[in-house]
């Protein structure tokens, strides 16, 4: 690239002014205090004509430095101009932040949004801490552990924790994969597995979360009325079902006040989230204190046994006595007058009073007694049968009571057995979707969601587990079995090992439960919001409305009449089980969306949380599916029948969506396998009538299954669906084999691929010459490992041909959505300008098509299948954003081998306006969201003054350009031509071989003029150009013209000043004037373009780069090729980008 040529300023006004040199330097000392101005001195006589040379000033920000890109930034935006964009974006909260407003000095309300600033711990762990450990720690974990024993016990918390930490693991993928907005595991579910599973999981999980709250509505009744305040009771809680009606009142009242908690403002329940996890924390903390005092001093409980059998005392009895002796009178304890009728002397006792012992023992003997192996394995019980101490020993009684006295025993109100405790029990671990659900109020999202929610399933597994082994350890079991603490006062059984009072731990778990209930209340509507929102079922749509504050009023209302049928039912043991299979089955989708997103390997598949596998995703699926079962076989089927029907109702009824799901591609691979099963062997004669039937329909079925598959092509998550457009040599052999390889490198064997060429002429005269070529193109796919289908059509040109491809090839929803070409080498030196202008043609009809053009320049010295390259970058120049495939393709190729060894820098152009650190800071914030790895840079491109060089190759391309236009005249024209000079000098225009010798002697001969293709000036003085011009008979289909005497001296002028040397070009500036501005404009940009990506991505293995649009009309399309050629000079391997005009990358889930 010549350097030595004197800088030509362009703007008129206000360069002109002598006084503006000043400000323009202080300008750039202010921008750039380091950078010296360059000096002007030797211009003073150019910048005088200056106003004739340049254009009007440009008002375009972008001035003429972008000027080959003006045409499409209605479109295609400057990166500077998106990333200034990007800069200003922040997620949406999911509404658990909420505005706050405070009021000015005037009396005005003013709303400030603060921008997401929790962390790891704040946003993720303690939210997940504060869901997980909750109201099943307190009041059903022991009973837990004496009904299954330790080893049981720990084998069902084995199960459901390791079922969440897979779950967590494959929602980590997915949440790293793009910002997750509100919704969290349906915004997930259903982006991921298409809007049909993702509205059937995502009301399945919404319906989970509602009747969560009503679990922990019921368990906070329970704590207040059996622990807090018994004499609250409205009906006999003697009674299991009286006990039942009393909380139905109480939890009905309780989620009234919640709700209208919830109703005012969700700002007081985040307040006062801080407080319940405070209880939590405090709780745990008491019962670890308390296990460490029963080893020093076991507390003081005192339980009575009747043989074997644990007896009730709400304060009933002061003494574990039969008879008791006061100043030597026998008298009758309080607790003889439970067994026994009438007097002591003539007393009815109950037989197995009469027959037994009562006898006391402790109900915590601490930590170092014998109870952890009496407490090892299990003791379950039917339906009211009582509580025993097996390792007592009774005398057994008839099975006939007397039912009018009522025995003070402790009964099991449900039957026990191993799975109905892993039902009750998975509760427990739930809440593990916290951190998702926050991702909007989290700093780093894609940091603190894997790392908050696997740490605190982790520090909750191992609460856990530790108070399993130190409730066996330290609890009598069967106070342990005693599921309400009737034995112990009353008293709730974990608080009986806490320290310093029971009182820790009773008002601790009572307000954990409200905080849970009230985020669940909170959540719920949430996610029902998400769904109406969504429009995948229509009758939902009215609960997507909310208030002025953003908060779903409709949807809360719903909520609350939902979990008032939970509350409805009573007990927490039953309702337990029924948001266990809603939780399952969420959490087994999540593993499935995960699963086949890793095996798909889909482009928009690129999570930063690298620990995952899908083996790890079917192994928590199929873990998930076996607790269904395992909890409760009848509710996992009604699960999965609600969750079927509503998935039949959104493919029938519901909105059609295209999220770029895993389903959809599914199906996609599916029906490119079957295709290309079909095409390794023709049909057998039995099946030839019947063929599309017999062998395709079961195929085709899969695609017809999803009605939307037609847009798959589209969906930003898919894999560029290739059409390659190849050319063939003499021997209708694949003339750049390379694009094939190319083509196998980038799409590493997913999606769908098409290979076509185009045969000119007839298909009658070459129809065996396009199977010949069909054959050819298959050997060479299989030999260059490319996957998918080959085609040959024959067309009158080869223009109509490409044109018949693009808009034709496929099959219904397999479509192609990028074309791959190769750039046409030679296109100065080839006779026929039909290979440049069918390129170009090609690139008009690909936009108008929306679809995706990818042109591989010197394309043979692409690397093939069997290299591999040790190191180097891939270079991206970002200059204009048209969807993003040019961020995309180096992703894609560093999944194949060949490439997998470069780095990925990104390159992006900063004008005189712009703040190059900024833009840089925004540029890696914008590559980290995408998930992206690459090394960034800014370059800027001032708007410095056109240089002669420039002048230079533009006025050498409008000459050229003026030339071709008197070459290829038409016809008509020609004709036109010939009769005109005939009719002034009564010679005529003819054609004929180079040495032929003319037979008409009517005839004025003057020397022949042969018009060659014009070369660049600065080329006319190079060997190959004198070759060429030694050699003008070589070509024997040249135009000869017979010229008059004044029009053979005017072309000899002409061509004496095309043959001028680079010395005389500034004796041009005349020639200059004339130039079309706009053309020096976008030559001025190729060449500055160019320098700076031949000065930092020379040694780069390949550099992606925006092409530009061609003009709009056809008139300078000769000059596009030569902008394209400076642009890319000087490179090995380039890859011209053009987008399809859809955003194929996004920083969505």
């Amino acid at each position: 690239m010549p350097t030595n040529f004197t800088v030509v300023p362009v703007e008129d006004t206000p360069l002109s002014d002598p006084d503006y040199d000043g400000e323009i330097l202080k300008e750039e000392d202010k921008e750039e205090p380091d950078m010296e101005a360059e000096p002007y001195s030797g211009e003073d006589t150019l910048r005088e004509t200056s106003s004739l040379i340049s254009t009007d000033h440009d008002d375009s920000i972008y001035g003429k430095n972008m000027a080959l890109y003006e045409d499409e930034m209605d479109s295609t935006p400057m990166v500077s101009s998106l990333l200034n964009k990007l800069a200003n974006y922040t997620n949406i909260t999911q509404g658990v932040i909420e505005h706050e407003e405070a009021e000015s000095e005037e009396g005005i309300q003013r709303v400030t949004v603060k921008g997401p600033q929790m962390g790891t711990f704040i946003g993720v762990f303690l939210p997940c801490m504060q869901n997980i450990l909750g109201v099943i720690l307190f009041l059903r974990l022991t009973w837990i552990v004496g009904t299954a024993g330790i080893m049981e016990a720990l084998a069902v918390i084995f199960m459901c924790c390791s079922c969440t930490m897979l779950t967590a693991i494959s929602m980590s993928a997915i949440a790293t994969n793009g910002v997750v907005p509100a919704g969290g595991s349906y915004y997930m579910i259903s982006r991921a597995l298409g809007p049909e599973f993702g509205g059937a999981v995502g009301l399945c999980f919404y319906l989970g979360t509602t009747f969560a709250g009503s679990m922990y509505i019921l368990g906070t009744m329970e704590i207040f009325l059996t622990y807090i305040m018994p004499t609250a009771n409205v009906f006999n809680v003697q009674e299991l079902h009286w006990m039942q009606n009393n909380m139905r009142i109480y939890g009905t009242c309780c989620l009234a006040i919640m709700t209208l908690v919830v109703f005012v403002g969700v700002k007081y329940v985040n307040k006062l989230a801080l407080i319940f996890l405070s209880c939590v924390v405090l709780s745990i903390m008491a019962i670890y204190a308390g296990v460490i005092q029963s080893a020093i001093k076991p507390p003081n409980f005192q339980i009575c046994l009747l043989g074997n059998r644990i007896l009730k005392n709400h304060d009933t009895f002061d003494k574990c006595l039969k008879t008791e002796v006061i100043n030597n009178v026998t008298s009758p304890t309080k607790l003889w007058t439970l067994f026994c009728k009438g007097d002591l002397g003539n007393a009815t006792c109950d037989e197995y009073f009469t027959l037994n012992n009562l006898t006391e023992i402790q109900a915590v003997p601490g930590l170092l007694s014998k109870a952890i192996s009496e407490n090892m394995w299990g003791h379950y019980g039917q339906y009211m049968s009582i509580v025993e101490k097996k390792e007592l020993n009774s005398i057994g009684a008839s099975d006939i009571m007397d039912k009018s006295i009522s025995t003070p025993y402790v009964l099991n109100d449900i039957a026990t057995f191993f799975t109905l405790l892993v039902g009750i029990y998975f509760p427990s671990v739930t809440g593990i979707m916290a951190g998702s659900n926050r991702s909007g109020d989290l700093r780093d999202p894609q940091r603190s969601i894997p790392t908050g929610t696997i740490l605190a399933i982790v520090t909750t597994s191992l609460i856990y587990i530790s108070c399993v082994v130190l409730f066996g350890a330290c609890i009598e079991g069967v106070v342990l079995r005693d599921k309400y603490g009737d034995s112990v006062k009353n008293t709730l059984v974990v608080s009986t090992l806490a320290w310093p009072s029971s009182w820790v731990i009773v008002i601790g778990s009572f307000f954990s439960c409200c905080g849970a209930g009230l985020q669940s209340l909170t959540g719920a509507p949430r996610i029902l919001q998400a769904i109406a929102r969504d429009g995948i079922i229509p009758f939902l749509q009215v609960f997507g409305h909310s208030k002025a504050n953003g908060e779903p009023t409709w949807a809360l209302l719903l909520t609350a009449a939902i979990c008032e049928i939970g509350i409805l039912i009573g007990s927490l043991d039953y309702v337990a089980p029924i948001l266990s299979m809603f939780f399952l089955m969420c959490y087994l989708f999540v593993n499935l969306a995960c699963a086949v997103q890793t095996l798909l390997r889909t482009p928009n598949w690129r999570p930063r949380f690298k620990f995952y596998h899908w083996s790890l995703s079917f192994l928590g699926m199929s873990l998930s599916f076996s607790l269904m079962f395992v909890s409760s076989w009848f509710y996992a089927l009604f699960v999965i029948l609600l969750a079927g029907c509503i998935y039949k109702y959104i493919e029938y009824r519901g909105a059609e969506k295209e999220w770029g799901d895993g389903i959809r591609g599914l199906s996609l691979n599916a029906a490119r396998y079957a295709l290309i099963k079909l095409e390794e062997a023709p049909p057998h004669t039995k099946n030839w009538r019947q063929a599309f039937p017999a062998h395709f329909q079961c195929y085709l079925n899969i695609i017809i299954l999803e009605k939307n598959l037609r847009q798959i092509s589209y969906n930003s998550s898919s894999r560029p669906q290739l059409l390659v457009l190849l050319k063939l040599d003499s021997d209708l052999g694949v003339k750049h084999p390379r694009l094939l390889s190319f083509t196998s490198q980038l799409k590493a064997g997913k999606g769908l691929t098409i290979v076509c060429s185009v045969l000119e002429g007839t298909y009658m005269a070459r129809g065996a010459d396009a199977k010949l070529s069909e054959q050819n193109i298959k050997a060479a796919m299989a030999k260059e490992k490319t996957k998918g289908f080959c085609h040959v059509v024959v067309s009158s040109n080869q223009r109509d041909g490409f044109s018949h491809l693009i808009q034709s090839a496929g099959l219904g929803g397999m479509k192609h959505n990028a074309v791959l070409v190769a750039w046409p080498a030679n296109w100065k030196q080839s006779e026929s300008s039909l290979s440049w202008k069918n390129f170009i043609e090609t690139i008009r009809e690909t936009t108008a098509a929306n679809q995706a053009l990818l042109v591989a320049k010197n394309i043979d010295t692409f690397p093939i299948n069997q290299d591999r390259l040790a190191e180097g970058t891939i270079d991206v120049w970002w200059i204009v954003h048209d969807g993003g495939l040019l961020m995309l393709l180096p992703f894609l190729l560093r999944q194949h081998k060949v490439w997998r060894k470069c780095k990925m820098r990104i390159f992006t152009v900063a004008q005189m306006d712009d703040n190059s650190i900024q833009m840089k800071k925004d540029l890696q914030t914008f590559l980290y969201h995408l998930r992206l790895e690459a090394k960034v840079e800014v370059v800027e491109m001032h708007a410095g003054d056109i240089s002669a060089f420039t002048y230079e190759k533009t006025l050498v391309m409008e000459q050229r350009s003026q030339m071709l236009k008197q070459m290829q005249l038409s016809k008509t024209e020609r004709e036109r031509e010939i009769q005109s000079i005939s009719d002034e000098s009564r010679n005529s225009i003819r054609r004929k071989p180079c040495g032929q010798k003319t037979s008409h002697k009517k005839k004025l001969h003057v020397p022949t003029v042969i018009l060659d293709e014009p070369q660049l000036i600065h080329d006319r003085n190079t060997k190959s150009h004198a070759v060429q011009n030694d050699k003008p008979t070589l070509m024997s289909d040249r135009v000869h013209m017979t010229w008059t005497k004044e029009k053979l001296l005017s072309e000899r002028n002409r061509l004496r000043e095309a043959n001028m040397t680079v010395r005389d070009i500034f004796n041009m500036k005349p020639e200059w004037e004339n130039l079309d501005q706009t053309n020096v404009r976008r030559m001025h940009t190729a060449v500055k373009l160019n320098e700076v990506v031949v000065n930092k991505s020379q040694e780069a293995q390949l550099v992606l780069l925006n092409m530009p649009g061609p003009p709009k009309n056809q008139g300078g399309d000769e000059n596009y090729m030569e902008f394209l050629e400076v642009l890319t000079e000087g490179l090995e391997r380039v890859l011209l980008v053009r987008g399809g005009g859809r955003e194929v990358i996004t920083i969505y889930s």
